[in-house]
């Protein structure tokens, strides 16, 4: 048996938290650069803004019901998060985080001491209490049914934020309510295949023929059937995947037009790259980075590109992998464009421990552990020093820093940042 938690509006709801005043205000998060609305309040969702709105379209609305902006504050969220999940991990024997905002909870047996509805309900109680944040809560037999109740908890204000699926005929009450792409895995695209077959609801998809959902969509599709049918076909996740790759990319603040410009930048994002494949304990046997201009400026020339390179041996040395990008970035570049956003992608990552070396280094060992030791000691300082120590090509950390105009303050990580009373 499972429970799902998934904070309510979870940026705008920890933008409100420290903000009491706030309380029934419509609240918008905006994306990296303070582009688009990411998060909004229930207030905004009430007003209509969208989600993805770019945010100078909505600056009539702003004004007009006073709509307070926030710049994304990824530490505060990230702070929250971790306290939401530890709340969670004193609640169920084992917990799996899904993202920032939403983790599943195994809840077996919990039924032979209190009715999972009154579970439910105090896992919820339990959560605003200790962080504030509210959450909703669906409980089901499988991950999927677990997702649609959650959905329902939080469409019908009546179930007071807590919808136990557990019953067969509540199941399939919910299910023909529900459209089709509201299911969990049912992306668009999906969906509307489904629909022109006649499968519109989450009760058309869950009474479907198996076999014909697997020879016209996909495998996935099925296990997704049968999930609505209460058949678990999602492992229990209690470790975190590896990562298959990672991604650094960022729009600029201001254009950049020169050549040295784009290397300060892109040497920016491979070092940072290469910082979170050191932490996650893997090598990166592939490197990809990429450049544009912005395709919102139709009046300017666009221009876009790409490319990428097959390392002979993993590696996760910030000097090897900015070498790798600058000498894939060099040929690419056109003179002439105003470059609105770059990006570095590691892949084919692989364990520090475990990789295939190659059969023709001058190490013996086919590691090596003077770059191992570099990059440990640049880690540390970086990590517990206030001074950064960067690459010779990267630019200093504010020459390519975000806007974020509206940017709250870390409450809970500095303590520069601690809220005054008065």
């Amino acid at each position: 048996m499972f429970a799902l938690v998934d904070c309510n509006n979870f940026y705008a709801s920890c933008e409100k938290l420290f903000r009491p005043d706030l309380r029934d205000t419509p609240v918008i998060v905006l994306s990296n650069n303070d582009g688009c609305v990411v998060a909004r309040s229930k207030e905004a969702k009430a007003l209509g803004i969208k989600m993805g709105v770019p945010v100078h379209h909505i600056q009539s609305e702003i004004r007009q019901h006073g709509i307070q902006v926030f710049s994304s504050n990824y530490t505060l969220y990230g702070d929250m998060s971790r306290h939401v999940m530890v709340t969670l991990e004193a609640l169920a024997p084992r917990v799996d985080v899904y993202s920032i905002d939403e983790a599943f909870l195994d809840i077996t047996g919990v039924n032979r001491v209190v009715a999972l509805g009154g579970f439910g309900q105090q896992v919820k109680s339990t959560v605003v209490r200790n962080t504030g944040l509210p959450v909703c809560v669906g409980i089901a037999s499988t991950r999927t049914l677990a997702k649609l109740a959650n959905y329902a908890a939080k469409k019908y204000r009546a179930t007071d934020g807590v919808v136990d699926l557990s019953k067969t005929d509540r199941q399939r009450r919910l299910m023909a309510l529900v459209p089709v792409d509201e299911v969990w895995g049912v992306g668009r695209k999906i969906s509307v295949k489904l629909q022109a077959v006649g499968i519109t609801t989450a009760l058309d998809l869950a009474d479907a023929d198996p076999a014909t959902l697997r020879k016209r969509f996909s495998v996935v599709l099925e296990r997704t059937m049968s999930e609505l049918n209460g058949v678990a076909c999602l492992p229990w996740e209690d470790v975190p995947q590896p990562k298959k790759q990672i991604m650094c990319s960022r729009s600029f603040g201001t254009v950049v037009k020169t050549l040295s410009g784009l290397f300060e930048a892109v040497a920016n994002f491979a070092v940072r790259a290469a910082e979170k494949l050191r932490a996650g304990e893997q090598c990166a046997g592939a490197v990809m980075v990429f450049v544009r201009t912005n395709p919102f400026r139709s009046e300017l020339p666009q221009y876009s590109n790409s490319a990428s390179v097959k390392l002979i041996t993993p590696t996760q040395d910030s000097r090897v992998i900015v070498h790798q990008v600058l000498s894939l970035l060099k040929p690419m570049f056109r003179d002439g464009y105003d470059y609105a956003k770059a990006g570095v992608m590691l892949g084919d990552l692989v364990s520090q421990v475990h990789y295939q070396e190659d059969l023709f280094s001058i190490e013996p060992s086919g590691k090596n552990e003077r770059s191992d030791r570099l990059m440990s000691v640049m880690d540390e300082i970086n990590r517990h020093s206030g001074v950064k120590v960067h690459s010779a090509r990267q630019a200093g950390p504010a020459a390519h820093k975000m806007r974020r105009k509206h940017l709250s303050p870390a409450y809970t990580t500095d303590w520069r940042h601690l809220p005054t009373v008065r």
